[in-house]
């Protein structure tokens, strides 16, 4: 992905790799361009402006190689790039550096221009001269955690587990090499950086504070603290002028050379897990879920941008490992995204739990939640489950917990003048046989209440708070309850722990079907009647789609992911999707997105989605030191169309096989001439259509004076050898055209390339 630095604002996206992005690196020899590599064993060359691949280098051989020899090991292996006019290019000719190297890319850095690379793997740093070829090795007493080289000077900047930094020199000698120690961190040092001029030393870790070290002045430096999560990487512009940090919260801060934070690029923040479900605003329709420690998130999945935290514990969160600190365990929206219910909890153990149920309003004014009650003893056991009742009219949440109890909450009464209060409060208290429920759910129109405790699931009215009955086969604790939706809303489905999916007929009150299978998630389409079932079994997750009046399914997918899915959530499209195959047909109302273990956000898009996002990308074969421009862009449709014509008119083997780029550079310096000098064209037709006007209007005056001046030239002799004597109306026009700004003329002359 391309940002600007300046707005934080997404440019686009350069597509291309079929496997996870391993490593991005800029052309030295073209700022415009960028290098990427990736496990799909491509490096590729692009030209990061326009978004446009340029060529596409095949290493795959290579890597499969050194995985067969040393499955265990990492090496590093210099690949030499071939030049080639074609796009797609194998890249056969390698030497190996090393054979055993850190798998933290960290702990490998260039030093000086390229003359040497360093690397560092536990207690050993390793410096290899290309030109000897030639490695030199030094020790260490504490394990090397990341590198980095002096851009002028033979010093190596290397961080360690113990948070100290050693700055090392004279390192091809044995024994006249040295090194200083530079100490702040308190644990290990995650990332090291000197700027381009090496005047300074960027150092990070787990503190979250960006630390300044002035290269040469001892234990000189300056801090940046508070910038989230954990430093992983630093990066500075080729000025010098900005730095960038990201970290372990998936952000990216954008930080200017006075150490002042002028942007930030937050992605969906990724934590240690997440225990709340997903769940979609229905205000702003953005995706929910835990974010920094103690806050919500709100993200954009139109956008892929994250929008703003919503602090719900309201304390400060202290980074240290260990330490028994509130989190956010549950949330709720209701239908209108007026009202949002979250519970924060700390503690493992009972004795030790404490736990708050907070009712946040949605406030017009600010366009945010804000705290309307909080609920200190809602229940005297952990809350397992809560939902919102699906009408519009009268808002209800139903909250169970481990005491046996389910309740119900309603905006509370003043008990003088019965009007509604801006409060919560308890208004209904149920068990049954004092067993511990499970789920919760409401039916589409919020008639019916299904609680499950433990093998039984119980049906309630919640206008009479009467228990209507019980469902009990077959056996297994339930798990998951979901009603259905629209024409499929008189079934009710659940899943037990007896890997068992079923589906119960509520007019009947019998087990209408059931289906073995291990379901670890239930999720229904609240636009459709479809319902997306994943199912774990064989180390690996596959997808089930279907309607509950059919157990038969709609759509399969096997081998969805290696892990299980408990977090899943259907996002209605704000336009329904047309032109689907019917494999697709479940998609058209709502988009699938599910959250894996390691948290990974998936989704399923339809064939017609990737046939628009393929047809926006660009790629071209350009010869590496031209720079892409819109002009470029044209002309390579023109140059294609054209090499199609020759193709057909004359045999390829007549062909001399000559440079693409060179002739690229031809049409690009021609077009840009014939784009700078069409305004002039059009200026001077248009220029001399009003001169002709003004002419027509005043030709009596021009008839005398055209015949004096005929007179005069007969006078003079020769034509060629006289000055042309303009009219009155001429010499008021040239007056008009003198005092006419004609500045952006110059403007577009500089501009030319």
């Amino acid at each position: 992905k391309v940002y600007s630095t300046r707005t934080e604002e997404w440019l686009h996206s350069l597509q291309g790799h079929t496997n996870q992005v391993t490593g991005i690196a800029l052309n030295p020899a073209n700022h415009l361009q960028v290098y990427s590599c990736s496990a799909d064993g491509t490096v590729k060359l692009w030209d990061f402006i326009d978004g446009i691949l340029i060529k596409v280098q095949l290493v795959y051989k290579c890597m499969k190689l050194c995985v067969s020899a040393w499955p265990e090991c990492f090496q590093l292996v210099a690949v030499h790039l071939p030049k080639s006019a074609e796009q797609e290019v194998e890249a056969k000719e390698m030497s190996v550096v090393s054979s055993h190297i850190s798998s933290n890319p960290s702990c490998t850095a260039f030093g000086r221009g390229g003359e040497y690379i360093a690397f560092a793997r536990r207690l050993q740093l390793n410096v290899y001269f290309f030109r000897k070829q030639k490695t030199y090795k030094k020790g260490a007493q504490n394990a090397f955690t990341c590198i980095t080289c002096h851009p002028t000077d033979d010093c190596i900047a290397t961080g360690h587990e113990d948070g100290k930094i050693r700055l090392w020199r004279n390192f091809i000698h044995k024994k006249e090499y040295t090194y200083s120690t530079q100490h702040w961190h308190h644990n290990a040092v995650n990332t090291l950086c000197f700027t381009p001029e090496g005047t300074h030393l960027l150092s990070g870790g787990i503190e979250s504070v960006l630390v300044q070290w002035q290269y040469g002045a001892g234990n000189r430096k300056e801090f940046l603290p508070r910038l989230g999560g954990s430093i992983l990487h630093i990066s500075a512009s080729s000025d010098g002028q900005l730095f960038c940090t990201s970290h372990s919260d998936n952000k990216i801060t954008v930080i200017e050379s006075s150490f002042k934070v002028c942007g930030v690029l937050q992605g969906l923040v990724k934590g240690d897990a997440v225990l709340t479900d997903l769940m979609i605003d229905p205000r702003s329709k953005a995706l929910v879920l835990n974010g920094k420690p103690g806050h919500l998130q709100f993200y954009s999945l139109l956008r892929d941008k994250h929008l703003y935290n919503l602090d719900i514990v309201q304390q400060e969160y202290i980074y240290e490992a260990g330490l028994d600190q509130f989190e956010v365990a549950k949330a709720a929206f209701d239908i209108k995204g007026s009202w949002l219910a979250t519970v924060e909890e700390r503690g493992q153990k009972s004795s030790d739990l404490e736990f708050f149920l907070k009712l946040w309003a949605f406030d017009e004014r600010t366009q945010s939640f804000v705290l309307n009650t909080t609920i200190t003893a809602a229940h005297t056991d952990r809350i397992i489950s809560m939902c919102f009742s699906s009408s519009e009219e009268t808002t209800m949440l139903v909250t169970i917990a481990e005491d046996g109890q389910f309740k119900a909450w309603c905006q509370g009464a003043d008990a003088d003048t019965q009007q509604n209060q801006n409060f919560w409060s308890c208004d209904f208290v149920g068990s049954y046989h004092n067993l511990k429920p499970t789920n919760c759910s409401f039916s589409a129109d919020s008639s019916l209440l299904a609680v499950s405790f433990q093998e039984v699931i119980t049906i309630w009215s919640p206008e009479t708070w009467e228990m209507l009955t019980t469902l009990c086969q077959p056996p297994g604790i339930i798990r998951d309850l979901c009603f259905g939706r629209l024409s499929c809303s008189k079934y009710l489905l659940g899943t037990t722990t007896r890997n068992l999916l079923c589906c119960w007929n509520l007019l009947t009150c019998a087990l209408e079907w059931s289906s073995s299978v291990e379901v670890s998630k239930l999720q229904p389409d609240p636009l459709s009647e479809n319902v997306a079932a994943f199912s774990y079994q064989s180390k690996h997750t596959d997808l089930f789609v279907f309607k509950p009046s059919e157990p038969r399914p709609l759509f399969t997918n096997k081998n969805v992911c290696s892990e299980k899915v408990h977090r899943a959530v259907f996002v209605p499209r704000e336009e329904l999707l047309n032109n689907c195959d019917e494999s697709s047909q479940w998609l058209n109302r709502s988009q699938l997105y599910f959250l894996t273990q390691n948290m990974d956000l998936l989704t399923f898009s339809t064939a017609t989605e990737e046939d628009r996002m393929l047809s926006s990308s660009k790629q071209l074969v350009i010869d590496d030191s031209v720079a892409v421009t819109p002009f470029y862009l044209l002309l390579g449709k023109h140059r294609q169309q054209q090499q199609k014509l020759n193709t057909q008119s004359h045999p390829a083997a007549d062909k001399p096989q000559q440079p693409q780029g060179s002739v690229t550079i031809k049409e690009v310096s021609h077009f840009t001439y014939v784009v700078i000098i069409f305004p002039f064209c059009c200026f001077w037709h248009a220029f001399r259509e009003e001169m002709d006007s003004e002419k027509e209007e005043e030709d009596s005056e021009e008839e005398m004076e055209a015949c004096d001046s005929q007179q005069e030239l007969r006078v003079q002799g020769s034509v060629d050898e006289v000055m042309l004597k303009l009219s009155k109306a001429q010499e008021r026009e040239l007056k008009r055209v003198r005092k006419t700004d004609f500045s952006w003329m110059a403007d577009l002359i500089d501009s030319k390339p």
